[in-house]
């Protein structure tokens, strides 16, 4: 019977899928963490004080791309090189979801609604993130080779969107709510059709690895559908909720090091 679970058993003790699934993480993470460290660097003077949280957000990101990598040395894996239709981050990114890379290149201080745009950006993708991880670690949580992973990992997803929420709060009672309220929405709309398209491009990889039969790929790609269509009508709200989270100032420390994995 076709599961999470058992799909990602399945992916987990191939060495090939291992590989371009861990592959395909540590690029975006890394991505991500360029990103996060360019936002850092290029605040506008009146929102200095959330540098520091931008830059853990980085650093816990560059952290992810790290285990990843550590994962498959562990296995004595190389990365293989990312299938640009699984790129999720440069996609994203590509379909104007994030900063553009041509101004986060640039030394041109950002503008407050550059950082509110950043922050809405990142609510939606870091729900999608905190979710999946989640997911994995109601499953793999104790397994014996990337069960830290998956608990620190999914620990600091739930951090990310934590300080999303907080910080956009503040933004919106600032004055910035249907501006906040728009970009959620335009961002959580785009994001679902992109990662619908990124996850088909991955299971059919992941297909040709594993040598899976045309009848359960088509479950698989069906399942996927699915998801998109649940999400197109009314799943995508979950998105662009705003509520004060428990955990407060989420992102007010250094980043937590890495496990081992030696």
């Amino acid at each position: 019977m076709l599961s999470a679970k058992s799909l990602f058993q399945e992916i987990l003790d191939n060495d090939e899928s291992f590989r371009l699934f861990c592959s395909i993480a540590a690029s975006g993470e890394s991505q991500g963490g360029w990103e996060n460290a360019r936002i850092a660097a290029l605040v506008p003077r009146s929102e200095r004080a959330l540098a520091p949280k931008i830059t853990r957000h980085g650093a816990d990101e560059d952290k992810h791309g790290r285990i990843f990598n550590a994962l498959m040395k562990k296995r004595g894996l190389e990365p293989v090189e990312v299938p640009p239709a699984t790129d999720y981050t440069m996609i994203l990114e590509r379909n104007g979801i994030g900063l553009p890379h041509e101004k986060l290149k640039s030394d041109q201080p950002l503008t407050v609604q550059d950082i509110v745009t950043y922050l809405a950006h990142s609510r939606v993708t870091e729900q999608r993130a905190s979710e999946e991880m989640e997911l994995l670690r109601k499953h793999f949580a104790d397994h014996p080779d990337v069960g830290r992973a998956v608990r620190m990992i999914s620990n600091d997803e739930d951090n990310h969107l934590a300080y999303c929420h907080e910080e956009l709060l503040r933004f919106a009672a600032a004055g910035h709510g249907r501006v906040i309220q728009r970009t959620l929405r335009e961002c959580a709309l785009a994001e679902i059709r992109i990662y619908r398209d990124v996850s088909l491009a991955v299971m059919a990889d992941m297909g040709r690895v594993l040598g899976w039969s045309r009848p359960k790929a088509a479950v698989l790609a069906a399942g996927i559908h699915a998801v998109y269509l649940y999400e197109r009508l009314g799943g995508w709200r979950r998105m662009v909720s705003l509520k004060m989270p428990e955990r407060r100032d989420a992102l007010g420390g250094p980043a937590t090091p890495e496990p081992e994995f030696a």
